[in-house]
Order: C-alpha cells, then sequence, then structure tokens
C-alpha cells in the first residue's frame, strides 16, 4: 500500500510539475490608416473572415499538440494567400513596379531563427524563413541567393506575376502618377502594413514571425524590419514573443521586438506594459505602427499609434477576437 501511494504522489507532482501549458495565439494583418469611413460594410467582413480563418488553423495546430512553429507558419500562410494583406499575393509595388518580399520566424525555446528577403519567386516567404532557420546554417538569406536556396530543399516556386494584385497596382499607378517621380516620400502615400503571428504551444514553447511586402512605393532593394530578428520579430521562452508592423527604418533603429524581451527579462516588466513602452518610443521618434506579443502564460498585448491595426487572438480560454479600429478592446 505504502509503495502504491508513494507511486501516486509521485505521478499527482509530475502532472503538476510537467502538465500541458496552456495554450493561445495572436495574429497582425498590419497597422496604418484604418478607419471606418474608408471602410466598406463588405470588405470589413472579408477582413474579419480571413483574420478569424488564420486564428482558426492556427489555433487547431495547438490544440492538437502542434508546435508553436507550426501554428506560426500555417497562420501566416492563410494570410499570405489572401490579397487582402500586404504579404505574399497582395504584396504592395516597388517603385520599379515589382513585388519584393520578406519574412523571418523565431522559435522562443531555442532562439533559432529564420529569414528571407528581398525575394520574388518563393511562393511562401514564411516557409522559407522557415527552412533557413532549420535546413542551413545562417539566419537570414536575399534575393537570387534565397530563391535558390528555396529551390534546393524543394519549395514551391512561381513567376513573379503570381503575386501581382490588381488593386495594389492600380494603387501604385496612382502613387507614382501623383507624384511624377520614380520614388515618394514615405509621408505622401498610405502605408500599408505586414502580417505576423506570435503562438504559445502545449509545451509551453513561444514562437514569432512576420512575413510582407515592404511599403508601397519603397525604393526596390529596400529591406525594412520584418526580416530583421530583433526588430520586427523575436521570441524568447523566458520573456515572450513578438511580431511588429508599421514604418520599418524606425522599427529597426529601436530594435523594437528584442527591447520588448530585453524590457521584461531585464525590467520585469509585464508583456503589456514592455510591449506600450517600446511603441511609445517608435512614438517619440516619429514613426507609426504596432506589435503583437505573448507571453508564456499565455497574456498578450496589442499596442499600436494608429488609426488601427488589423489583429486578432485565441486566448488560454478559447476565446476568439477579432478586432480592426482603435476603439475595440
Amino acid at each position: 500500500m505504502r509503495t502504491f501511494l508513494t507511486l501516486f504522489l509521485q505521478l499527482f507532482i509530475f502532472s503538476l510539475c510537467y502538465g500541458q501549458s496552456p495554450i493561445a495565439i495572436v495574429v497582425h494583418g498590419g497597422a496604418g490608416t484604418i478607419s471606418r469611413d474608408r471602410m466598406t460594410p463588405e470588405l470589413e467582413k472579408a477582413y474579419r473572415q480571413k483574420l478569424e480563418e488564420a486564428l482558426r488553423k492556427g489555433y487547431g495546430i495547438l490544440q492538437s499538440g502542434g508546435s508553436s512553429l507550426d501554428a506560426v507558419e500555417a497562420t501566416i500562410q492563410i494570410l499570405e494567400e489572401s490579397p487582402l494583406f500586404n504579404a505574399g499575393r497582395g504584396a504592395v509595388f516597388t517603385d520599379a513596379g515589382t513585388n519584393e518580399l520578406d519574412a523571418s520566424i523565431m522559435d522562443g525555446k531555442t532562439l533559432n531563427a529564420g529569414a528571407v528577403a528581398g525575394v520574388r519567386r518563393i511562393k511562401s516567404p514564411i516557409q522559407a524563413a522557415r527552412a533557413v532557420m532549420e535546413r542551413s546554417p545562417h539566419v537570414m538569406l536575399t534575393g537570387e541567393g534565397a530563391e535558390a536556396f528555396a529551390r534546393a530543399v524543394g519549395l514551391e516556386m512561381v513567376e513573379p506575376d503570381y503575386f501581382k494584385d490588381e488593386k495594389r497596382y492600380q494603387q501604385y499607378l496612382r502613387a507614382k502618377q501623383k507624384s511624377g517621380k520614380q520614388s515618394l516620400d514615405y509621408e505622401e502615400i498610405e502605408k500599408h502594413g505586414t502580417v505576423g503571428c506570435v503562438a504559445l504551444d502545449q509545451a509551453g514553447n513561444l514562437a514569432a514571425g512576420t512575413s510582407t511586402g515592404g511599403m508601397m512605393m519603397k525604393r526596390f532593394g529596400r529591406v525594412g524590419d520584418s526580416p530583421i530578428i530583433g526588430a520586427g520579430t523575436y521570441a524568447d521562452n523566458a520573456a515572450c514573443g513578438v511580431s511588429a508592423t508599421g514604418w520599418g527604418e524606425y522599427f529597426i533603429r529601436l530594435a523594437v521586438a528584442h527591447d520588448i524581451v530585453a524590457l521584461m527579462k531585464y525590467k520585469g516588466m509585464s508583456v503589456q506594459e514592455a510591449a506600450q513602452t517600446v511603441i511609445d518610443k517608435v512614438d517619440k521618434l516619429g514613426g507609426d505602427g504596432g506589435v503583437i506579443a505573448l507571453d508564456r502564460q499565455g497574456n498578450i498585448a496589442m499596442p499600436f499609434n494608429t488609426k488601427g491595426m488589423y489583429r486578432g487572438y485565441v486566448d488560454t480560454q478559447g476565446n476568439i477576437k477579432v478586432m480592426i479600429y482603435d476603439d475595440e478592446q
């Protein structure tokens, strides 16, 4: 009897110490000039439905015991394939009339990371970023080198026209005609955001990823914060996972994603306090945008300093919520 009770007690303690972690997932689809007076009911419904579809895809993976990396990759792929968002098929155009895509992903357990930048023929940039992380000794590959690597490891490749969305192309033509120049000052145009995801799996591991087409009328060859580990993406199980969206030059200069993690680790801030503190720094410097962040307890932060940010989450209780405007909580 004593042996049985001892075994039972050991199993009970083991279950308390090593039981499943709560799961949660948070997503964004870009921050910027997003207001009700510029949105038709039909378009708003489409955005909300696609964000919810992406969340349900990732959350389903987490529910079935899948990794946070799997959830992040699959969630972002849903958004990359939708022309509603500035990633993949909805990517904006450079001043040369091309689509140049960037993406990154990071594992909060190991601190491994991968990224691609300036690619034009890889169907899923986030998939390519993960391949760089897991199937190469590098963190970032760019342009033709990234495409050659993707081809070599068997990723799906497409012609550049695959990414050309007619609505985005007409926006590009109007912007170019209005300026009468080859490039525009970024203050003169509406900036389109990025997509990103952070997930927490049953093993208690965080992952974060970001994918983008950059900024409308950016100079060809320009790289923003999205593929830069520490600027647009970061994940560390000791603090949180972060994906950013906004004016990349500012997010790079402030190392936004890593700064949020650092404030949590070294100053003991909560994920909400750290994320808001860093977005306030972006605002003070003159930049705009937002972040999504998720810690290991499933606490979520989504601060931004623009009129809106496409965003949503499934929390640790399984509650799902999608938001667009700045007055939605």
